[in-house]
């Protein structure tokens, strides 16, 4: 399994998606499809993606009761997605059901992982609004357990946090990391964050990467900077 980094598309439109892909004339950026796009185009978006050669993270965050979420991803193993995801706070029978509807009749079936917390979620919002009082540490180590237990292949966790995920869960499964900014960028309203090679260093799978490449002044160069330092 190699690393690889992923482009968070958060764009509100194919038309941005396409002009903003067309600049890459020699890879095919492993691409993330998040709520925004994938709610203005429907599922057209991800055929005309993979059709150009692009991997896709399905961001959609799924939590519902279990048999809605099962029905969900059965719809969703259709579009030949790479990984697509939902919250861990869903519990594990959510996460079985969903594995279960995913799961094609062939047997295959893109990854599928959990959200622990989100990277805007800090100790003060966990405790003060969501009335969670363990330590942040302690909660994503929890439901990345519950995320192992129920046979998903892995979690989205802030970078902080992926080395002790595989501490805890195994070196195979996996940690796909947003958060992740250039030294010399913005943070943003990213509360935990990396560089891509501090990602590398205490074991990310796949990192997450939108703004430091999406609006940066030339994103193709911006990407392979990314790969040099998270990959190489």
């Amino acid at each position: 399994m190699g690393r690889d980094v992923i482009v968070a598309c958060d764009f509100a439109s194919a038309a941005e998606v396409y002009a903003f892909l067309d600049r890459f004339q020699e890879e095919r950026p492993f691409v993330k499809i998040g709520m925004e796009l994938y709610y203005a185009e429907g599922p057209q978006i991800v055929r005309e993606l993979k059709k150009r050669g692009h991997k896709i993270f399905l961001d959609l965050k799924l939590h519902d009761i279990p048999n809605t979420v099962k029905k969900s991803m059965a719809v969703l193993s259709r579009l030949d997605v790479d990984i697509c995801n939902l919250h861990a706070a869903g519990t594990v029978n959510m996460m079985k059901a969903a594995l279960e509807g995913l799961t094609r009749p062939d047997g295959t079936r893109p990854l599928l992982i959990a959200v622990t917390q989100l990277t805007s979620t800090d100790q003060e919002s966990l405790e003060e609004d969501l009335m969670i009082h363990a330590p942040m540490a302690e909660v994503v180590m929890h439901y990345a357990e519950n995320a192992k237990k129920a046979g998903l292949d892995g979690v989205v966790c802030s970078p902080l946090e992926a080395g002790v995920v595989h501490d805890r869960c195994g070196k195979d499964f996996l940690t796909v990391t947003p958060g992740v900014r250039f030294a010399d960028g913005e943070v943003g309203d990213q509360k935990r964050v990396m560089t891509p090679k501090q990602a590398r260093e205490i074991g990310s799978d796949y990192i997450v990467v939108g703004r430091p490449i999406t609006a940066a002044p030339d994103p193709v160069e911006a990407y392979r900077r990314c790969v040099r330092e998270f990959c190489d």
